[in-house]
């Protein structure tokens, strides 16, 4: 099933009437349904499968269904919601309404009309959801050219994709690594595809120091562009410029709300991620990101779209999906990108 199937909550006493919904939306609609049996249940189970529709019965013991979609719009304004009830008045739908519902219909249900509701609401949500979204400044920081794209290329995409301002500091050209005329193109030509703003400065490769100069290098381009999401290396790394850029940005990202540390190739086995972002729907754009370093793919075996293609498949064990990108959060004020997608791995 594909990971954009409509996800949708059924709510109803009765199980049969329960499983029915569940089995047409599933079959016609290609959609994931979870079901409750009233309203209390429904929502201690919003937050954790987070849908983009309720369809819910009116009569339900305990919390019903309009006061369940009164519960709805205080905790999730943009959810849509389907109401169904055994009664034809005039005086229910009134009272559906009232409540916000967004769709009404009676029983027996009208598959076609159950179907169609649900697929032309889904798709409502999500647009609600994504204009209703605080828009992100995300500052993505790395050592060497390359960096940031192979350890967040495909959360970087979905970010671009959502309309967040992207930008990226690299704090060396890579001379160690290559050619620096080379390197600075092909970080020019990343960030262009990506459409982000690129700060690239000249701090000598190897020799990067966690404090000092990369400080305030750091710190000149958070005044400036006052991001509420960093991505940076961890300090669980074997190349010493990358523990020191981590080090530096802590300290320079200290009044920033969410900052989180990724994995490099070089990263040891203490990495230990407790997000895991799912890039399902960009893993080819981060593909396309990594193939502007064309420098470096003949002599670097981490930038093969096979290695880096498996990497994302691994961690999916822990994120679900088919890609998934590790993070090492640090804290989090600011909600990431796609935060039904967000896994917590608590350890």
């Amino acid at each position: 099933m594909s990971d954009d199937a409509p996800r949708v909550l059924v709510v109803d006493d009765d199980p049969d009437v329960a499983l029915l919904v569940k089995t047409v939306l599933e079959r016609r609609a290609g959609c994931v349904v979870l079901t409750a049996g009233d309203g209390l249940t429904a929502v201690e189970r919003i937050a954790e499968f987070e849908p983009d529709v309720v369809v819910t019965d009116i009569e339900m013991p305990g919390l019903d269904g309009l006061e369940l979609v009164a519960e709805l719009r205080r905790r999730d304004p943009v959810v849509p919601v389907v109401v169904m009830t055994a009664h034809v008045s005039v005086e229910y739908a009134v009272s559906a309404l009232r409540a916000q519902a967004d769709e009404f219909l009676t029983k027996p249900l009208d598959n076609v009309r159950l179907v169609e509701a649900v697929t032309r609401l889904a798709a409502e949500g999500r647009a609600r959801r994504t204009a209703s979204r605080a828009k992100q400044v995300v500052l993505a920081i790395g050592a060497h050219p390359d960096d940031v794209e192979i350890g967040v290329g495909g959360i970087l995409a979905a970010h671009s994709r959502a309309g967040d301002s992207v930008t990226i500091l690299t704090l060396s050209r890579g001379s160690r690594g290559g050619d620096a005329d080379s390197r600075q193109h092909e970080s020019l030509a990343s960030a262009d595809r990506l459409g982000a703003r690129l700060f690239l400065k000249d701090l000598i490769d190897t020799e990067i120091s966690g404090g000092g100069t990369t400080v305030r290098l750091i710190e000149e381009v958070v005044n400036e562009i006052q991001p509420t999401i960093v991505y940076t290396h961890s300090e669980h790394d074997r190349h010493q410029d990358h523990r020191a850029v981590s080090e530096a940005t802590l300290v320079a990202t200290r009044k920033v709300g969410t900052v989180a540390c990724y994995q490099s190739p070089s990263a040891t086995i203490d990495f230990r991620p407790t997000r895991f972002v799912r890039i399902d729907d960009y893993l080819g754009e981060k593909l396309q990101l990594l193939e502007c370093f064309a420098s470096q793919t003949a002599t670097r075996d981490y930038l093969d779209p096979g290695f880096v293609t498996a990497t994302a498949r691994y961690w999916s064990r822990f994120g679900g999906g088919a890609a998934v990108e590790p993070l090492e959060v640090v804290r989090e004020t600011a909600e990431f990108i796609g935060a039904h997608e967000l896994t917590r791995q608590e350890g």
